[in-house]
């Protein structure tokens, strides 16, 4: 039997993994709370896939090579399959997918998530081990069972919650400590499944198939990079809940200003109303106006006012 060493240029292995895993998980995050917020289906869509792309590619399969990394195995080489290392990859990015799109379209219920969870979970699981199926050495690997089935527990486990977090997590304090407990909950599935893996070396000496997992490199940092600066144009181009909220509550003070402006009532007020708000030369509410230099009249100046007002009205929300 071979010895197998987990870590074997020390703590930067899984360092770097943990915070592959955090970043794709908050890149992901933000972006599900971005879709959630649209209110235009493609372009929910388009972010849910977005967040996919982050959770999946980067906080999970990007997550498990950089552990890879420092994975060894004394008296055989250690080679990788390309293709079944690229299937990974879409396991990931596809199954996580499935599950932000349960989860993100429609309306939002705990059903949806417990449903989404475990199937997420376990395609998750099923990721890292065709992720492990791909390695090629000069022996066999086998697999405690204990081992092996709670890392399907705790891969169950962990999308579960990420897609409850995706549901109910609100503000930046709150999506940061989300994401460092889903990327927690990553590593913590991938080094229970390596503790199960043990292997078998031949007794003849073969050439090993595939490439050295360092040929991964520079595609992983490719993908990160696009992934990141994709999310960040997403992040810029849509508003966020609190922004969707003030800036609905803006219009909703303008569209009252616009029915005082037509003589009309204003929040379920009567013309005659409208007509005393009209009349006052200088105040409306809270906000005090000059005269209309250009003698626009009365009801322009009480417009006015309570656009100033729904201004106010949405800074005051956004400060508590």
């Amino acid at each position: 039997m071979g010895q197998l060493h987990h870590f074997t240029y020390g703590a930067i292995t899984p360092i770097f993994a943990f915070a592959m895993s955090f970043l794709g998980c908050l890149l992901g995050l933000v972006s599900t709370a971005r879709a959630r917020a649209s209110t235009d289906t493609r372009r929910r869509a388009w972010l849910l896939v977005l967040a996919a792309w982050a959770i999946g590619g980067t906080g999970i399969w990007v997550m498990h090579f950089m552990a890879m990394v420092g994975f060894s195995v004394s008296g055989s080489p250690l080679r990788y399959d390309v293709p079944i290392t690229i299937a990974s990859f879409f396991i990931a990015v596809v199954t996580v997918g499935v599950g932000l799109f349960i989860v993100g379209l429609g309306k939002r219920s705990m059903w949806k998530v417990l449903v989404g969870g475990p199937i997420t979970g376990v395609s998750v699981a099923f990721m890292h081990y065709t992720g492990m199926a791909a390695m090629r050495i000069n022996g066999s690997f086998e697999y405690d069972t204990t081992l092996y089935l709670t890392s399907y527990a705790i891969a169950v486990v962990a999308a579960t919650v990420a897609l409850w977090f995706t549901v109910v997590v609100r503000g930046i304090p709150a999506t940061i400590a989300a994401a460092a407990v889903m990327g927690v909950a990553v590593c913590g599935m991938h080094y229970t499944g390596m503790a199960a893996m043990h292997v078998h070396l031949a007794d003849t000496l073969d050439t090993v198939p595939g490439v050295d997992v360092n040929w991964f490199l520079a595609p992983i940092v490719l993908f990160v990079l696009v992934v990141v600066i994709a999310l960040a144009s997403a992040v810029m181009a849509v508003p966020s809940e609190r922004e969707q909220a003030e800036a609905d509550a803006v219009r909703a003070k303008i569209a009252a200003g616009q029915v005082l402006q037509s003589g009309g009532p204003v929040f379920g007020g009567s013309t005659a109303t409208s007509g005393s708000l009209a009349g006052d030369n200088s105040t409306s509410g809270n906000a005090t106006l000059p005269p209309h230099p250009n003698g626009g009249g009365k009801a322009a100046q009480a417009f006015a006012a309570r656009a100033a007002n729904g201004i106010a009205d949405a800074r005051r929300q956004r400060g508590r």
